[in-house]
């Protein structure tokens, strides 16, 4: 037999065959192609084979490369037909076709805190304050006698504070981080702090054990209460609207002198609500952590991250932030 006869005998068989497994949709159909076109016995690829004792000798070893091409396609063929033909069908597998898909999963976001904070983080960053952090287990050291408050002064009574064995603490202020940034970079310093802090208060619509507290610090040579209240002025306008109003009221810190409570005007009422304290860094603050009073001043502030967040979005009691409804967070 010639080649080119015996090659394209081969060809037309490889047709035939895959367009009969293409064709295949059940599994009976399937079958009767393979024994058609691979089965040992009378298979038409079996006579293919014998076809090659028919071909000239300088001519087998084309004729074996092209009918190796056409068994494996085949073979391969039969494969995706079984595959196919054994999948189960939308119907057997319970799937109505016909009904809408399912909707997108809800994706959870950012706790209404976490989002305050960032917008805080962000708003004191362009006035020019970086961000520091520090340890929620604070030392006597940095959590009372570095910010000047002795031993005998009632912040430091335990049914004040969280205290820990070997004499730690929950820190009660984020005023320990200003310690710490001060304790290991010299003058000038302009960081905000933000975290945590416990304090064991009756828990009622303003008040937590736990809270958030974001401290401002800014220390270098010439600082005044103007700054600090032109600071606080321009964060309360840019945070809650130009139409704010907060106030200054003399107070007592241990760490400030002289010290102020800032209240802010509630939800455009009548009524004001602390928004945290403020004053100029004693000079004994300044000196626990080797800076020279005679040089250097500075300020200091302290603000609810909770009461902002609460004030900005008409909320009225703190212990919506733990309740951990889903509709309530869901709508920030």
């Amino acid at each position: 037999m010639e080649l080119p006869e015996a090659i394209e005998q081969l060809e037309s068989l490889e047709a035939a065959g895959l367009a009969a497994f293409r064709s295949a949709e059940v599994t009976d159909a399937v079958e009767a192609a393979r024994i058609e076109f691979l089965g040992l016995k009378q298979g038409r690829i079996k006579a293919a084979q014998e076809r090659l004792k028919a071909v000239e000798p300088s001519d087998r070893k084309a004729y074996g490369q092209r009918f190796n091409a056409a068994k494996k396609a085949l073979e391969a063929a039969w494969e995706a037909a079984k595959a196919r033909v054994d999948r189960p069908s939308d119907a057997a597998s319970g799937i109505d076709v016909t009904l809408p898909g399912s909707p997108r999963p809800r994706l959870g976001h950012r706790h209404p805190l976490t989002q305050t904070a960032d917008e805080l983080i962000d708003l004191f960053g362009r006035l020019g304050f970086g961000v520091a952090r520090g340890p929620e287990v604070e030392d006597v050291f940095h959590n009372f006698e570095a910010l000047n408050i002795p031993p005998a002064h009632p912040a430091r009574d335990p049914a004040d504070n969280f205290y820990l064995s070997d004499g730690a603490l929950l820190r009660s202020q984020t005023s320990t981080i200003q310690i710490r940034v001060m304790e290991r970079q010299p003058p000038p310093v302009r960081i905000v702090a933000i975290g945590r802090v416990y304090r064991p208060d009756e828990v009622d619509p303003t008040h937590s054990f736990m809270f958030h507290q974001i401290e401002g610090l800014m220390v270098d040579r010439g600082i005044t209460m103007a700054h600090l209240k032109s600071t606080l002025r321009l964060f309360a306008e840019g945070y809650l609207g130009r139409d704010v109003k907060i106030r200054f009221r003399p107070s007592f810190f241990p760490f400030t002198e002289p010290s102020v409570e800032v209240d802010m005007l509630w939800h455009g009422g009548d009524r004001w609500v602390e928004m945290g304290g403020a004053g100029m860094v004693d000079p004994n603050v300044l000196r626990a952590v080797g800076y020279d009073p005679d040089e250097v001043t500075g300020f200091a502030f302290g603000l609810g991250v909770e009461r902002l967040c609460m004030r900005k979005h008409g909320i009225d009691d703190i212990r919506q932030f733990t309740l951990n409804d889903v509709r309530f967070l869901s709508q920030f």
